[in-house]
């Protein structure tokens, strides 16, 4: 067994995911090995997702063969999940991001002039196809007709790609898809059926002042869990004000006050990284002011990094 292997089945134990589930997924990295030109795309995530429950539907759709789709509102960790899934399972990872001009071409490929040949220049789906990779689809809902079309054949029981004037392309055994959407943003409009009925759906749940401990104690391990505290305070108050609509999910934002942490690690006035990673994302007056006075009420004014930081 791997150090990596053991760090996965390490971490599935310590959440309390099924033995059964644990053994299958040992099983399945044993299963199918790794091309060595793409063992560098296999990465451990940052930090690791919590929640038992979310854990083995996940792990228990893709041992059967499906694909996955995230949905939620922000800031519920649908990328970390689908990060950790792609490690868990020890596969190469490919991330694609929608957006309104992604196309067919960047799926597929597109022809290109190399050794006075036309060849297929392979895109993200293409790769995943051939090395049994995990791909990400980051924001789905997102995606154009022309880049949906591409999606049908390889999201359903067919799994293989016909590109004109090329072979078909097959799906490896280990190839799996996982999707993530939010409702509400900017350019997103809702997913037809026929693309829902391929992916097994799970709704992610808001985060707890207790997946908020794990994570944050993961990444900072030598904060006062004390101080931490009010740190997630933060979070969950801004939470219940998003959900009440009282403000926007702007200032809503984990990465945020992640970052914001680092910096005060670094060395700057914790009330100044606060407002740096969350409450000046709100450019709304009226909405930052409300944003301002749930971080003053938590985070005084005369904290220092020794405050926080042993």
């Amino acid at each position: 067994m791997t150090q990596m292997t053991k760090q996965v089945e390490a971490m599935l134990t310590e959440q309390k995911i099924s033995r059964e589930l644990i053994d299958k997924v040992l099983g399945f990295r044993e299963k199918y090995p790794v091309d060595p030109a793409a063992a560098n795309r296999i990465v451990k995530p940052m930090m690791p997702f919590y929640g038992k429950e979310i854990l083995e539907m996940a792990i228990a759709g893709i041992l059967e063969g499906e694909n996955l789709l995230l949905t939620g509102p922000k800031a519920t960790g649908k990328n970390v999940l689908a990060e950790n899934l792609a490690w868990i399972f020890g596969r190469p990872s490919y991330n694609v991001s929608f957006h309104v001009q992604t196309g067919s071409a960047e799926l597929i490929g597109t022809d290109t002039f190399r050794n006075n040949q036309v060849e297929l220049r392979k895109g993200t789906i293409c790769l995943c196809a051939e090395q049994g990779a995990f791909g990400i689809l980051d924001e789905i809902n997102m995606a154009k007709n022309d880049a949906v079309s591409v999606m049908h054949a390889v999201l359903d029981d067919r799994r293989y790609m016909d590109i004109p004037g090329y072979e078909r392309i097959c799906l490896k055994e280990s190839t799996r898809f996982i999707a993530t959407m939010n409702h509400g943003y900017a350019g997103t409009r809702e997913l037809n059926e026929a693309l829902v009925s391929r992916f097994m759906v799970i709704d992610m749940p808001r985060q707890t002042e207790e997946t908020l401990e794990k994570i944050l104690k993961t990444v900072f391990p030598d904060a006062v869990p004390e101080k931490l505290s009010q740190f997630i305070g933060v979070f969950l108050d801004l939470q219940e004000k998003a959900e009440n609509g009282e403000i926007s999910t702007k200032s809503l934002d984990l990465r945020g006050l992640i970052a914001a942490l680092k910096t005060i690690r670094c060395g700057l006035a914790p009330l100044r990284a606060v407002r740096m990673g969350i409450v000046n994302k709100c450019f709304d007056r009226f909405e930052k002011d409300i944003v301002n006075d749930v971080v003053m009420v938590r985070i005084p004014e005369e904290w220092t990094r020794e405050d926080i930081f042993v």
